[in-house]
């Protein structure tokens, strides 16, 4: 439960602002079709998530438990200080709106690209390698995904403007920041320590 609970708070305030919220803002926008939209998120998010975890659980077969702590534990820090820096949607994501596959389809298709490396995407690698559930964090990064994207394709830009995005971003970065330092203290029967 620890795995699901954390994996969805930390993306759901990880994805404030975020260039995928961006795109949320944007599709709904152009198609004003909410209900194609939301679950083009989910299937997008569900598939690049899923594959990012098995990464992760992959990465922890792959590294002994001290080399596996001081990676995670480094790598939450460097999460902490990569909230910070904006975001924006890239000519090459936009494009993939341009494709004629409907409304679905170009949602599935610009979400799937606009994950690809992106901080919620990394975060999900490093919290399927630091908790031993793939399907709980899965399940958490994609859920924090729908909370974060969900209400700024039913709320657009209007939603936009309220949302303190600082004092959010602030919030994650201070969650990543105290995983990382836990990590690195030995927190986690799971990593040997």
């Amino acid at each position: 439960m620890e795995a699901f609970l954390v994996s969805t708070g930390i993306v759901a305030l990880a994805e404030i602002g975020d260039k995928t919220q961006l795109l949320a803002f944007l599709l709904a926008a152009r198609f004003r079709k909410p209900l194609p939209i939301c679950l083009g998120i989910f299937i997008a998010t569900v598939v690049n998530h899923a594959f990012a975890g098995a990464l992760g659980a992959w990465i922890t077969s792959q590294l002994s438990p001290m080399t596996l702590r001081w990676v995670l534990g480094i790598g939450f820090v460097a999460m902490a200080g990569w909230i910070f820096v904006p975001d924006k949607i890239d000519e090459e994501e936009e494009s993939g709106a341009k494709l004629k596959l409907g409304v679905l389809g170009t949602t599935i298709v610009a979400f799937f690209m606009a994950e690809m490396g992106d901080k919620t995407q990394i975060a999900t690698v490093a919290l399927a390698a630091r908790f031993d559930s793939l399907v709980a964090v899965v399940a958490g990064t994609t859920l924090g995904m729908m909370l974060a994207n969900v209400p700024a394709v039913l709320l657009g830009e209007k939603l936009a403007g309220r949302v303190p995005v600082r004092l959010v971003h602030g919030l994650a970065a201070l969650i990543f920041a105290v995983l990382g330092v836990l990590t690195l203290l030995g927190a986690g029967q799971r990593l040997g320590v």
